[in-house]
């Protein structure tokens, strides 16, 4: 089927971006709004010192970055409507620029900030006219200790026009340079791999397929490992750099505290999955049993368990589906979902130039948007459901919080996401049967696999991997491989699991270990959403309200004091215990159906 022009797309399956900004005149009346403000927000250098005067730099640096998210977002919304358009890509451009200069400019009021005693900070946080800005000051007071002079943060600052080489350069070999030796797959077809395709062939039911796919894939990253690892390596040591300038006790401390997130929580995490590694065996040695093989290799992780229970689902059935599925989440929430499918908050389908993927984004004080490539599978419903988990919990925090507590930290980012998906899943096991039922009770075993495990593996293998940086011990290629190696076998390998020798170059291919200790919020934010969506399906409104009031605290205290709106204490082994039951009564269930 051929992929359609944009033009050719039904305007009901586009989303609506004039409610952002109305056209290219009011784009420019803005940007030069934003430029002139910019350069005024200067005024308040070297009288941040008294309260009117950081009141008023508040409030003006509010204004202008709301200008500058909006005109950001729709900028790069309209680029990923068709990336050929070249009138987007340098509108990208610019506005890349101007975020740039704009950070250079306003790069003071942190430090000048934090050059007052935390005794006067905590002060100001109290007052009444402080309110929308108390959370902000009081982490400015917490990380007195780690502000530097105007002059260092103006240097550090410009540091960042450089400073994203590395994921820069490993990005351009991974999507443009990297080399994948062609194979012929079952069809007698010479397959050219791409990351989509390897995707597409880890699913396949062709087992000789799978591996032909498996060590094109991993060989690519074997015959350049050295090149890879020095950019890791460097990554990790430009980590260590900002971590000692900053006067960190360690990167992971560093990359904690910018969220306000207590270190212990990533240990708590390690700790209690390295814990329930029994579950995850047992649930390998159900695969290998279920497929039928000897021995279960790396590439047998992501083939479906269950073959025949995958369906075409229109459009408006999949909006249908989700709806139900979030039905006990109560009315207020199902009205605001017709307004999401009906008023163009949602751009639909795949058309030429489009931007791969989905994602959930907009601005304060316009509804927030999603983006889809709708393209009829189970998989592309989940993906509606978790889209609109995340535009839900904006459109929430941003319609209780000022702007400068709207934003929610990236810690909690997937939480809401993946309620959605749980409900949505647990909604469809109540009617499933037969085959179908144990495809879904496989889906949500593959979601613990590939969300909370294996993402706890790659926070392991970050965590050690700067550790050694920071104790000045030789990183190379060798030492990274062992890493992950050991690694693997600790959550893998069990009774008939293959030792595949590729597997140790898997974390060569990992883009997020670019943006370092991010990967363990995928694994807390589905233990979250398990646990709340436990309680939203056997406590009700009472969850339901808990569970709302999560939504609309924003970014407005620490994102594990708001967990703890919704019931969950990621300091407590509890909601740990809870998910991982959780996933031994999903394992019990399907062990049962044979």
């Amino acid at each position: 089927m051929q992929v359609k022009n944009r033009d050719q797309i039904d305007d009901r399956y586009k989303w609506r971006l004039e409610d952002m900004v109305a056209d290219d005149n009011e784009w420019k009346r803005l940007y030069d709004e934003i430029l002139k403000e910019g350069k005024d927000i200067v005024r308040f250098k070297d009288k941040l010192n008294e309260e009117k005067s950081i009141l008023e730099c508040f409030r003006a640096d509010d204004e202008l970055s709301k200008k500058l998210e909006r005109l950001y977002v729709y900028t790069k919304m309209r680029k990923d409507e068709d990336c050929s358009v070249e009138k987007y890509l340098a509108m990208s451009d610019k506005i890349e620029n101007l975020c740039v200069e704009l950070s250079t400019l306003s790069a003071f009021i942190s430090p000048q900030l934090a050059q007052n005693s935390k005794e006067f900070l905590l002060e100001l946080s109290k007052k009444k006219e402080f309110e929308d800005y108390s959370y902000n000051l009081e982490l400015i007071a917490k990380r007195k200790e780690h502000s530097l002079s105007t002059a260092e943060e103006t240097i550090l600052a410009k540091t960042g026009l450089f400073s994203g080489i590395f994921k820069d350069a490993f990005g351009m070999f991974d999507n443009l340079d990297v080399k994948f030796q062609p194979f012929v797959d079952s069809d007698g077809e010479e397959v050219k791999l791409s990351h989509g395709l390897y995707g597409l062939y880890m699913q396949s039911p062709d087992r000789e397929d799978r591996k032909k796919a498996f060590e094109s894939m991993f060989n690519a990253y074997k015959d350049m490992i050295n090149t890879v690892s020095m950019l890791y390596i460097g990554n990790v040591k430009k980590n260590v750099f900002y971590t000692q300038v900053r006067k960190y006790d360690s990167c992971l401390d560093r990359a904690t505290c910018g969220e306000d997130v207590p270190s212990d929580v990533y240990r708590k995490l390690t700790e209690c999955i390295d814990g329930a590694l029994g579950g995850l065996h047992r649930y390998m040695r159900y695969r290998r049993k279920a497929l039928g093989y000897d021995k279960l290799h790396m590439y047998d992780l992501h083939v479906p368990i269950v073959s025949g229970s995958e369906k075409a689902v229109e459009y408006p059935e999949a909006c249908r589906m989700v709806k139900e599925a979030l039905a006990p989440m109560g009315k207020e929430y199902e009205e605001l979902l017709d307004k999401a499918f009906n008023e163009g908050w949602i751009d639909v389908y795949e058309n030429k130039g489009k931007r791969s993927g989905a994602y959930s984004w907009g601005c304060y004080g316009v509804h927030p948007y999603v983006l889809l490539n709708y393209q009829k599978t189970t998989h592309d419903v989940f993906t509606i459901a978790h889209e609109l988990g995340h535009a839900m919990h904006s459109y929430y925090s941003n319609s209780a919080q000022p702007f400068a507590k709207a934003e929610y930290k990236i810690f909690v980012a997937e939480v809401a996401s993946t309620v959605n998906e749980v409900l949505l899943l647990r909604h469809l096991l109540k009617s499933a049967e037969g085959n179908d039922k144990k495809y879904l009770l496989s889906y949500l075993l593959d979601m613990f696999r590939t969300t909370i495990f294996r993402q706890t593996q790659f926070a392991e293998f970050e965590y050690e991997a700067h550790t050694l940086a920071e104790k000045g011990e030789a990183l190379n290629a060798q030492t990274l491989n062992a890493i992950y190696k050991k690694l693997n076998d600790k959550y893998y390998m069990t009774d008939g699991v293959a030792d595949d020798e590729l597997i140790q170059y898997e974390w060569a291919r990992i883009p997020h270990f670019y943006n370092a200790f991010y990967v363990y919020k995928y694994s807390t934010g589905m233990i979250s959403a398990i646990c709340i969506a436990d309680d939203i399906l056997t406590k009700g409104d009472e969850a339901v309200q808990k569970y709302k009031n999560f939504l609309k605290a924003g970014g407005s205290m620490s994102p594990v004091e708001i967990l703890k709106l919704a019931g969950v204490d990621l300091t407590d082994d509890k909601p740990y215990k809870q998910a991982m039951k959780v996933f031994e009564e999903t394992l019990n269930q399907l062990e049962k159906l044979g």
